[in-house]
């Protein structure tokens, strides 16, 4: 996204975007240095000014990373994004782009060791992918199964609980009048957990989405987890892409372990992660 070279100010930018985010939503807001809410509004502080170094630094020197096509590109008129607005654009997909997809990888890891039979055949797919050669854009749109296992993480564990979205038109819902004008929240925790769409809903199933059974669907917006309709998640190519590439990797050279002594239980805020993080083993295949 920035061009960061992998190093000390990459592991500081890490650990900047995680201050920003466990202060997302702070009950206490009183912006004062030693609460969560003031040590995020600190930590996006230091990230803006970051950013606009960055971003002034691309503008005299462009490069290929993403921040570079975003300072090039021009609108049908010619004009091109303000400073502010290339500062804001780069925030949003930082956070939307990290945050997301490393809680959904976060969870594969837990879900594929918690179940050896999936593992088997997920990693069997790659062995047999691997045995034609290296990974391909070709080989990313020849596994089933794996796309079936991310289905059932986004489903199982949704990177965030909801979304919203406002009320162009008058309508009931059971019982209820909803007018136009407002802004819902809706549930993508209690969507993809409705028995009538998912039986047994609390286990974890990929095969519910196998081509004999596509249980999201028999009813339109049941895995929402990207969001749903035109306002959908405008990376989720990208995610998918990228979830696909690692979990490849990972499947093909590694093997790993959970260890002990750590809390897997779900905390959903501010993004969906095990409690006390996640500590594994890898070791080469």
């Amino acid at each position: 996204m920035l061009g960061t070279i992998p190093g000390a100010e990459c592991v500081r930018l890490s650990q900047l975007f995680t201050t920003l985010t466990n202060g997302l939503f702070a009950i206490n807001t009183l912006p004062l240095p030693f609460t969560k809410f003031g040590k995020a509004i600190a930590a996006r502080n230091q990230i803006l000014e970051h950013l606009k170094k960055v971003v002034r630094e691309r503008q005299q020197n462009p490069t290929k990373d993403t921040l570079s096509l975003l300072i090039q590109a021009k609108d049908e008129e010619g004009n091109s994004l303000s400073e502010k607005e290339l500062i804001v654009q780069a925030v949003l997909l930082l956070f939307a782009g990290h945050e997301t997809t490393t809680s959904m990888l976060t969870w594969l890891c837990v879900e594929l060791a918690r179940h050896p039979e999936v593992l088997k055949r997920a990693r069997e797919e790659q062995l047999q992918l691997a045995s034609k050669g290296d990974l391909n854009l070709e080989q990313l749109g020849q596994m089933p199964y794996l796309e079936q296992v991310l289905l059932e993480v986004e489903r199982f564990h949704q990177p965030v609980g909801g979304g919203f979205r406002g009320v162009i038109k008058d309508f009931e819902f059971n019982g209820f009048h909803v007018p136009a004008g407002w802004r819902l929240l809706y549930s993508i925790l209690m969507t993809h957990k409705l028995e009538e769409i998912y039986p047994q809903p609390e286990s974890f199933d990929p095969d519910r989405f196998s081509p004999q059974r596509q249980e999201h669907k028999q009813y339109p917006f049941s895995l929402i987890g990207f969001g749903g309709g035109p306002r959908i998640c405008i990376g989720i190519a990208f995610a998918k892409m990228e979830m696909k590439i690692i979990a490849a990797q990972l499947l093909r050279s590694y093997h790993w372990e959970i260890l002990p002594n750590q809390s897997l239980d779900t905390v959903f805020f501010p993004s969906n992660r095990p409690k006390d993080g996640l500590r594994v083993r890898f070791q080469p295949r």
